[in-house]
């Protein structure tokens, strides 16, 4: 090529070569828009996450209780009526042996559950449930009966372990999600949320009322037997 052509053309050239490398980044004022706007962004999604997470947790509990009612009603096909409860105290309720079944053992007033792992006697039971409440087990085993007489059945299955816990030596079915806060300790303890039972119920009358209240948040959540829809801070029964 000709020198005066290379020339004409070098200028253009270094022009535009010079361009690549002075071409200007984000100003402060930019960079501090964009920080702004992630800020706005990572706010709103902390309340979406909050209503998500109840959901789960109301969600939760309610495929548990129905899980309970469809023993329940299995127990009520098979003896004619349902589990009795402790209408004193519907939060220390013998639904949890009702429902997996109990064997009484040659030792007066003494039974253990069907698995062999657990072992109770009056003592224990009063302990629990009150005074001469539970005197023994209506789905039981009896120690020594004839042939005609009907023995124990578990009618709820297996469950998770956090599906249950103890309480002064007795099992009660409880929340698998906890309170969930934290604060929320019906039984005093923490992470201990049972399922309420009574049998006759009040809003129930003529079956039985399920319910437990999940605080979350700061506001209770009432999941129970004779409504569909969580109610949000309303009185128990």
């Amino acid at each position: 090529m000709p020198i005066e052509k290379r020339a004409a053309i070098s200028p253009l050239f270094r022009a535009s070569h010079s361009a690549l490398h002075t071409s200007r980044g984000f100003t402060l004022v930019e960079l501090l828009v964009v920080i702004s706007i992630i800020g706005i962004l990572v706010g709103m999604s902390f309340p979406l996450l909050g209503i998500v997470k109840k959901k789960q947790y109301i969600a939760h509990a309610t495929g548990e209780m129905h899980q309970l009612e469809a023993a329940i009603e299995s127990y009520k096909s098979s003896l004619g009526f349902y589990p009795p409860s402790n209408p004193g105290n519907p939060l220390t309720n013998q639904l949890y042996y009702e429902l997996t079944g109990m064997a009484a053992t040659s030792t007066a007033g003494q039974f253990k559950t069907l698995d062999g792992m657990e072992t109770l006697d009056k003592a224990t039971l009063d302990a629990a449930f009150g005074a001469n409440k539970v005197g023994g087990f209506v789905n039981c085993t009896r120690y020594n009966a004839d042939a005609e007489t009907a023995s124990a059945k578990n009618f709820i299955g297996s469950t998770k372990p956090a599906q249950t816990k103890t309480f002064t030596s007795v099992t009660l079915f409880v929340s698998s999600v906890n309170g969930p806060d934290s604060g929320y300790k019906p039984m005093g303890q923490q992470d201990f949320n049972p399922w309420r039972y009574v049998s006759p119920g009040v809003k129930n009358p003529n079956s039985y009322d399920l319910w437990i209240q999940l605080r979350i948040g700061g506001k209770t959540n009432l999941i129970c037997n004779w409504t569909t829809k969580a109610q949000t801070d309303v009185p128990m029964p």
